[in-house]
């Protein structure tokens, strides 16, 4: 039987909406305890809809696999159960307001005060210091912040992308902190500090266009579902439909001129014998393409794209994606218990060889409020 890899790490978390769940869940799959410290109205991300049977899609995606208790941080007895939960912990993860998790007595300094051996994790907006610090910081807004919807779009009109992206990242760096910070633990005995901003960690992933247009004199255009600096690239219209697909070199692009097309004199037209000419000529390049997929359905035209080694896809809905076949024929679904009963969830993405994991249920609010007091040795209020 194969081990999960965090088994006996306990975490305790102050965690809402987004960033911060998205990291602990990830841990809580991998076999951590995670200890999810909610206020009696719980989690806002638990109200933010209420479309799966009546729980919020948000809180179902973020939470499996967590244990919930309800603490009242105002009052002795609450702070006094927080304290010896994170005595305990290997991990602490906060994203409070700034300054909230000082002026519980919890700051880095103080916690490992308290427990030398804990990793100590905050995920902030603009992180710790600088006029920002302040700000409140949500997804949209760091989207701008980074620069991201300057690329997304098309010219005058700008487009957030349609996740939780600057969460999404956060969390990520956060989850792999930790688990760097438990590997140095274990050399070195002690614990650690860590700090992950959403502004710096989208930020990381804008440094493609960050450097294009640093370097370059110009920033990269808002091309929709094009490519800025690629062409062939993206939707194209079919007799019945849409198409995308994408050239990554000359080899493929004469492929696509023999294959898909069938007008093989088109690699070596001036206008299109190189990826800058193709990118500069990009209206004329689509004006071909489109008289040429105009005639072909889109089922002739993947097929077409397949047989030349083009990589395609078809623009898939919600419930085109959850009827994938690829997903279905590697087995990548199972049920997740919750309140309101099985819900089909994906597996992590990650597949190994000796390491489990393992799909928990979703919590009610306060669901091990008792059983965790009673661990500890004191009464429920």
């Amino acid at each position: 039987m194969a081990e999960l890899p965090l088994a006996g790490i306990t975490v305790v978390s102050l965690e809402q909406a987004v960033a911060a769940p998205f990291a602990t869940r990830q841990l809580a799959d991998l076999g951590a305890r995670v200890i999810k410290v909610e206020r009696d109205t719980g989690d806002f991300a638990r109200g933010y809809d209420r479309k799966v049977s009546g729980m919020s899609s948000y809180f179902v995606w973020l939470n499996r696999g967590k244990e919930s208790i309800v603490l009242d941080l105002k009052s002795t007895e609450g702070m006094g159960v927080l304290r010896e939960l994170v005595s305990r912990a290997d991990v602490l993860v906060q994203n409070l307001a700034p300054g909230a998790i000082e002026r519980l007595g919890l700051g880095p300094d103080d916690a490992l005060a308290l427990n030398p051996k804990l990793i100590h994790v905050s995920v902030s907006g603009y992180g710790r210091g600088g006029a920002h610090e302040q700000k409140k910081a949500y997804d949209l807004l760091i989207q701008c912040e980074t620069g991201l919807l300057s690329v997304t779009g098309t010219p005058g009109a700008p487009a957030k992308v349609g996740v939780s992206i600057a969460d999404i990242c956060a969390g990520m760096y956060a989850y792999s902190g930790i688990l760097t910070s438990l590997l140095q633990r274990a050399t070195t005995g002690r614990g650690d500090v860590l700090e992950v901003s959403m502004l710096e960690a989208l930020g990381e992933w804008m440094s493609q266009p960050y450097f294009y247009a640093q370097y370059g004199g110009a920033p990269p255009i808002s091309s929709g579902a094009q490519h800025a600096s690629i062409a062939p690239y993206g939707p194209f219209t079919t007799a019945d439909g849409t198409v995308f697909f994408g050239i990554q070199n000359e080899r493929e692009w004469a492929a696509f001129c023999t294959d898909v097309l069938q007008q093989p004199e088109l690699a070596q037209d001036g206008r299109f014998n190189s990826n800058t000419k193709r990118v500069e000529n990009r209206a004329d390049l689509h004006s071909v393409i489109g008289k040429a997929f105009g005639d072909l359905f889109t089922e002739k035209a993947v097929a077409r794209l397949d047989e030349a080694g083009i990589a395609n896809a078809q623009l898939r809905d919600m419930h085109g994606f959850s009827a994938h076949p690829q997903l279905a024929s590697r087995n990548r679904w199972r049920d997740v218990e919750s309140p309101v009963g099985p819900l089909r969830s994906l597996i992590p993405p990650v597949n190994s060889r000796e390491a489990a994991f393992r799909m928990g249920a979703v919590p009610e609010l306060g669901e091990h409020t008792q059983r965790i007091y009673s661990e500890l040795g004191v009464r429920v209020p």
